[in-house]
Order: structure tokens, then sequence, then C-alpha cells
């Protein structure tokens, strides 16, 4: 796991120019897209689900009325939407009083701060939070400082493993759930989640950013969908960073062998700040040549004081070349990271774009015979 946050350079609106960055969350997606493109960001907008309401609020009613009459000896709640739903609907029902004087003798535990803040507008109070604000934390809140037994309803996220509500059902008499909202995936006619794959298997993504841990799961589902999780896989323990927003978020991508970058603080404002750092400090190249120095900033080139922008097959040999320090690159490991062929003409002619675009004669030097290097 990887924190910055309190070490983070200051705000500045060049900070992630040349940067490409790919957005998979629904809500709350504008104020993460906002902060990244004020900060000089490309971004790339996909969110692999959508948060969505219920049809109809009657099962949640129907569930708030069995809370209420069974005025549970403890109540898990795990997000602050999830409970600002849940009351909404209660006192659009007429039961948000009834709920109210139900919980009032309820110890009632926090997944995290949002969740307490949740219960607090509520006009409630909480006796913990989760020592890790995550929801197996808080089952294992529940499970160590109360006797079996026991009434516990627990307000249901859009994502919960089965597996924490059977660890209640071994230890407690009877467990009661609500469901105020739930993950759907997005429309077909959507194809969103399409180009963000595609953006990052060929090089047109710095990183991809996570804020649930379903987000991350169905970007895997789609991927496989699609014949590409490999590849996708590969891209991520590669040249496109995974950001996560916390452990829980985390794990998804850690099971497949990704290691996301990670603040300690699981808030918006630290993933934020993170990938500012990492990208600014990690993945900036830079370069002393004859011609100057260079340096590469994502998908952009800054030399001779002009800021120069390359697709993403001019970046691949780029930075292919400016990887190697002056070396020289051979032919076929230059022609290898071509989409779809090998052809060593296509690879002249794709060199002969990229000397067009630099515009800095001599800078890329062929080497008879055996390929091609920046000239240092």
């Amino acid at each position: 796991m990887t924190d910055a946050s309190d070490c983070a350079p200051g705000f500045r609106p060049d900070q992630l120019a040349g940067f490409r960055i790919g957005v998979t969350s629904d809500r709350r997606a504008g104020d993460l897209i906002d902060a990244l493109a004020r900060r000089g960001a490309q971004v790339l907008h996909a969110p692999t689900l959508r948060m969505a309401n219920a049809v109809s609020d009657d099962p949640v009613i129907a569930d708030t009325r069995a809370i209420i009459a069974a005025r549970p000896d403890v109540l898990l709640a795990t997000t602050a939407y999830g409970v600002r739903r849940w009351f909404e609907v209660a006192d659009a029902a007429g039961l948000g009083e009834d709920l109210v004087e139900a919980l009032s003798a309820t110890d009632i535990l926090v997944r995290g701060p949002k969740a307490r803040g949740g219960i607090r507008a509520a006009g409630l109070g909480d006796v913990g939070m989760s020592a890790e604000e995550t929801t197996e934390s808080l089952v294992d809140e529940v499970l160590e400082r109360y006797p079996p037994g026991l009434t516990v309803a627990v307000q249901l996220h859009g994502f919960l493993q089965p597996f924490q509500l059977e660890r209640l059902h071994e230890a407690h008499a009877r467990v009661l759930t609500v469901e105020p909202y739930r993950w759907v995936e997005t429309d077909a006619d959507d194809d969103r989640v399409d180009r963000l794959i595609d953006a990052a298997c060929s090089g047109g993504l710095d990183c991809i950013t996570f804020t649930s841990a379903p987000a991350v799961h169905a970007l895997f589902g789609a991927a496989e969908a699609r014949g590409r999780y490999d590849e996708l896989v590969d891209a991520m323990c590669g040249p496109v960073v995974a950001a996560a927003v916390g452990p829980v978020t985390a794990a998804p991508l850690e099971d497949a062998g990704i290691t996301p970058i990670t603040p300690v603080r699981y808030r918006m404002g630290a993933l934020i700040r993170l990938v500012c750092e990492h990208l600014e400090q990690s993945r900036v190249i830079r370069l002393d040549t004859r011609h100057g120095p260079l340096e590469l900033r994502g998908s952009m080139l800054d030399i001779h004081d002009r800021r120069v922008p390359l697709a993403p097959v001019a970046l691949a040999l780029l930075r292919a070349l400016v990887l190697a320090h002056g070396a020289v690159v051979a032919r076929d490991r230059l022609a290898s990271g071509l989409p779809g062929t090998t052809d060593p003409h296509a690879l002249e002619v794709a060199l002969s774009r990229l000397r067009r675009t630099i515009g800095v004669p001599g800078l890329i030097t062929t080497v008879v015979k055996r390929g091609y290097r920046i000239d240092v």
C-alpha cells in the first residue's frame, strides 16, 4: 500500500498535464473528474456500474417496518448515502419518526465517518466505528463486543459479500437487512467501458481510478467478456497505474496480481493528491540529450520550451527510446510495440511521423542494420 498524501505537492493547474486518467466511478464522479481536469489531466469517464435506487420503494418500506417492530439490539450502518436514502424513504412512507424512536435505544455501529454523519443527520448517535472502515471489520466489532443471540439489523450497501451476513447469522438469533440502493450495470448502448479498456490496453491511459470494489469487478467482467482480461491486467501491472481509494477497493486488484496505489486515509481528496504525486514522481521521464533536455509527461513531450502531444503509437516508440538512455533499441523490439503489425516498413513510417511531430532534427538517429537511438 502506498501513501504520500501528507507530503503531496500543492495545487498547480499543470500538475497532471500530459497524463490521461480513467475514472470508473458513478456517484460523485463529477467531483473527481473536475479535480483531475483542473490539474491538467485528460479524463476518460467510464462508469462500470451505476448506483440505482429500487424501482419500487416497497421492499425498503417492508424491511423498515420489520426493523421498527424488532427494535434491534445492534444496527450496522455502512454508507452515508444508504443511511440518508433509508430515512428519506421512511419519512416519505410516514415511518420516519417511528424508525428514529425504534433505534433510539439501539447500539449503532458505523463503518466510517461518512456513515457516522448520516446517522447523526437522522438525529441518532453511534457507539463506535469499525477499526479499518470496512464492512468486515464492522462485523468483527459486533462479534467481539456483543454476546450471541441478539437481534442485529444491517443497512446494506451496493456490494456486500454474503459471507459477512453468514457470520452474523451464525452468532445471532435474528439478522434483519434493509437495502436502500444497489449497483446495476451500465446501459448496453453505453460504449464508454469499451473505450476505457481499449485505451488502457493500447497505451492511451496512464492511470485508472477506482472508488469501489464493485467497479473493479465490473471492469474485469467487461474485459473478460470481450476477451481482453489478460491484456487489461498486463497493462495495469505495467504502464497503467491502478489507484484505489482504500483497501476494500484495492483487494480485487491485488487478487488479480496488480499492485495499486492506495492512500492511508480512505478519502477522495487523499486519492487525488496521491495520484498527482505518484504520476509526477514516478511517471515523468527526463533525459539530457545533445539537442537539449527533454521531459516525457504521460502523452506529452516537453522539449525546446514546447509541449508536443503524442499519439499512442508515437508515445510508445519514444518512451522505449528514451528509457534506453541513448543505447540502441533494436528494430524488432520497436516493431513489436506497434498495434497489429511488426512490419519493418510500418515501423519506418511510424518513426518518420514521430520525427516530424517532435520537430527536432537528429534527436532520433538511425543506427544502420541495428536499430534506433536517442542522440545523447
